[in-house]
């Protein structure tokens, strides 16, 4: 086993790409959806990012090496580690931004956002190195049906949909990228020459967007400038004991507990593929690698990443780890990505952005029993409302309500969508705590399908405890938007109750029917 072979240089150039993609997402995200200054970002955000990858390749490519000196092999490819994407939308739509918006008007509006999403990096990275001596145990607990949906919810909606609104604004450049994407990712084909499909697609969105002027985007950010990642504990501590910590609790901890099952999944997925690795260390790197991250500026955390077997089968061993940790780090620390940022436009990849949503929702059926498919869609549809609820509000905004030349957010607003049948109250109490209410939405129908109606009330009575504990559906208006309260929300509270007593009963109400007659 060596530390380099010809081949690595094929898996690097996949790697490097998707986790530029995310880079790229990043700084987009960051600048026109959060407004932070090219200080924050390139100063803090993505030297801490890069930090974070660093630290998990460089262990990743170390645990090939030993595992195939251990086993005197040499073809043992390294675990492929880098940005969550899913975490990145999560963490900018369900934390960074309310934070902005509750704080709008004050001059720290955009501070406040970011030691949010230092909050939410810190816990979930926490919960990661916490859960990977318990993980095996959390995943029996939990049908796969409610983790992948919940997951997909997010991927339809903030990843998919979000991008395929982005393609058909700019068909031009994002019919024709979807188009390499499709062909590649979906047809299953190569092109001549061995170049990789990502990295055509991406130039060729570059190219186009270049011809069709939309890029550049925006002035020329100046010469490179050299940071090293420093830490930010002040602005930790200070936003881990202000009185909003505990706000978004209800996204931070099944952020977690998702990053570190799929993480699991995926270290199984490498292990059919003939790499054998140990799932604890592993999955604790992944969690330091977080929390390492956060500690530095970054708000975003790492995780490890699907599709192991076909960088085995590419030839990438660990000399493709130790590269794109290596060239993570070099754009980040020089300020290069602001300068990539200004010549390959986000439409340049967004085709690769909208790819990764379609699989992650399409897993979701695929990688569940056939008979569980209700429950998928029901944990899809919280997350999907959600992603309505912030569609309506950025609406809303668009039309000064919430501003300072408008009218505040406020229940009259749940009387003008009525008058069109519109019933956005109910997608406001989706939208807060959506990741729970997908979990056990999806669990009880799983319970319900196998007719363990015991299981399916005490899903529902923890539905109904997470409502009195205010991480669900519990909402109140701020001047421009809605926002989790920690505060009991009793009509779910009894209403989740009433559905655990009627599943409770149902073993002595009912009697088995399959014959398809109600």
């Amino acid at each position: 086993m060596r530390w380099f072979v010809r081949s690595d240089i094929d898996g690097f150039f996949g790697l490097a790409l998707d986790n530029l993609v995310q880079l790229l997402l990043i700084d987009a995200l960051c600048r026109f959806v959060l407004g932070f200054d090219a200080a924050l970002i390139y100063g803090h955000i993505l030297p801490g990012t890069a930090l974070a990858v660093l630290v998990g390749n460089l262990y990743y490519a170390r645990q090939a090496i030993r595992l195939g000196q251990r086993e005197q092999r040499s073809d043992v490819c390294a675990l492929p580690y880098g940005i969550n994407t899913v975490s990145i939308f999560g963490f900018v739509f369900l934390v960074m931004l309310p934070a902005k918006l509750a704080a709008q008007g004050s001059p720290d509006a955009s501070r406040l956002a970011f030691r949010a999403g230092l909050v939410a990096c810190f816990g979930s990275g926490l919960i990661e190195l916490a859960g990977s001596f318990v993980a095996d145990r959390v995943r029996r607990v939990t049908p796969r049906a409610a983790l992948l949906s919940t997951l997909a919810g997010i991927a339809l909606g903030f990843i998919s949909l979000g991008f395929l609104l982005r393609t058909f604004a700019r068909p031009i450049v994002g019919l024709s990228t979807l188009a390499v994407v499709m062909l590649t990712y979906f047809g299953r084909v190569r092109f001549r020459g061995g170049l990789p499909s990502g990295l055509i697609a991406v130039v060729l969105g570059t190219l186009l967007s270049w011809l069709t002027g939309i890029a550049p985007a925006g002035p020329w950010p100046g010469p490179s400038s050299f940071t090293l990642p420093v830490p930010v504990l002040g602005e930790l501590f200070a936003a881990l004991t202000g009185p909003d910590a505990l706000t978004y609790f209800s996204v931070i901890v099944p952020m977690g507990l998702f990053n570190l099952l799929g993480s699991l999944q995926n270290i199984e997925s490498a292990e059919a593929a003939g790499d054998r690795y140990e799932a604890t260390p592993a999955l604790a790197v992944n969690g330091v690698g977080t929390v390492v991250g956060a500690l530095f500026g970054s708000c975003f955390p790492t995780t490890i990443y699907i599709g192991h077997p076909g960088w085995k089968a590419m030839g990438a061993r660990a000399g493709y780890s130790v590269l794109n940790g290596v060239f993570i780090t070099a754009i980040c620390v020089t300020g290069t990505v602001a300068h990539i940022a200004w010549c390959v436009p986000i439409d340049a990849g967004a085709a690769i952005v909208l790819w990764i949503g379609i699989v992650i929702t399409a897993q979701a059926f695929t990688a569940t029993p056939r008979e569980h498919a209700p429950a998928v869609v029901m944990g899809l549809l919280p997350g999907v409302a959600a992603w309505g609820a912030l569609l309506a509000k950025t609406g809303l905004r668009a039309a000064d309500f919430g501003s300072v030349r408008g009218q505040a957010f406020d229940r009259s607003l749940i009387e003008r969508f009525l008058r069109f049948d519109t019933w956005i109250d109910g997608a406001f109490a989706l939208e807060q705590g959506f990741v729970f209410s997908s979990v056990m939405l999806a669990a009880m129908t799983v319970a319900v399908i196998e007719r363990r109606f015991e299981r399916a009330a005490a899903w529902c009575a923890a539905s109904a405890l997470l409502s009195a504990l205010g991480l669900m559906h519990a909402n109140a208006f701020t001047s421009g938007d809605t926002r989790l309260v920690l505060a009991p929300a009793w009509p779910f509270v009894i209403g989740y109750g009433a559905m655990a007593v009627i599943f409770g009963a149902a073993r002595w109400l009912t009697v088995p029917d399959d014959t398809g007659a109600h």
